[in-house]
């Protein structure tokens, strides 16, 4: 036992997820390092295109009244898992990115005429607000989730940490230091956020490839 990788997941991974890291003998310590709060909001009146850049905007708007009129809209977003959802909701996707920054370069091209309503959360990034603002895209922004950050202190050497969002970090970090564990992030914005120099960024933005970037690194070494 004591000789086991021992991995921090600062979200709790659905069981499947979970069964990757147990199968390769892994030790898993899991914990919500933040928590979303939907908001309730009005959604009778949006434009005719709709950005979700997360699944938690998704789970959102989906929990108040009135979504099944967004569902004939045209949707664009950030995340093959957030499509995922969006299409398993009923919502037409029209197109799909790994990163906001591909998602703004392929709207100012491709759609700059039309108006967005753009589903956000309280800790989101710039780059689209930014963006938009800068080429005259008319949009609106609707702040449909609260993230809070809820630390948690380790009190266990760990070898690994997963991170799946830029909040996670501040988070952790708020009650723990990194030292030598090697940081495993689902983006580079998530790894941005982190001062070490010991992460690694998964190929495709899903809890899935983080979890195999983790166990990979570790049966090398």
């Amino acid at each position: 036992m004591e000789n086991k990788i021992r991995i921090v997941s600062t979200k709790k991974l659905l069981s499947n997820q979970k069964q990757f890291l147990l199968n390769a003998d892994f030790r898993l310590i899991e914990a919500d390092f933040i928590q979303i709060k939907p908001h309730k909001i009005d959604l009778r009146s949006t434009y005719e295109y709709l950005i979700f850049t997360s699944q938690n905007a998704v789970l959102s708007v989906v929990d108040n009244e009135n979504h099944s009129d967004l569902k004939s809209k045209v949707s664009f977003c950030v995340g093959i898992k957030t499509r995922q959802l969006l299409e398993a909701k009923g919502f037409q996707v029209e197109q799909s990115f790994d990163y906001a920054e591909e998602l703004v370069e392929f709207l100012l091209k491709q759609h700059s005429d039309k108006k967005f309503t753009f589903f956000s959360g309280n800790l989101r990034r710039d780059t689209i607000p930014n963006a938009f603002q800068k080429n005259n895209i008319i949009f609106e922004e609707i702040q449909v989730y609260q993230t809070h950050l809820t630390p948690h202190k380790m009190n266990n050497l760990v070898d690994g940490i997963l991170f799946f969002s830029p909040s996670a970090v501040q988070s952790y970090v708020l009650e723990n230091t990194i030292t030598n564990e090697i940081c495993f992030c689902i983006g580079t914005t998530t790894a941005a956020e982190l001062t070490t120099n010991n992460k690694i960024i998964a190929n495709q933005p899903t809890v899935e490839n983080v979890i195999i970037q983790c166990i990979n690194y570790f049966n090398k070494s």
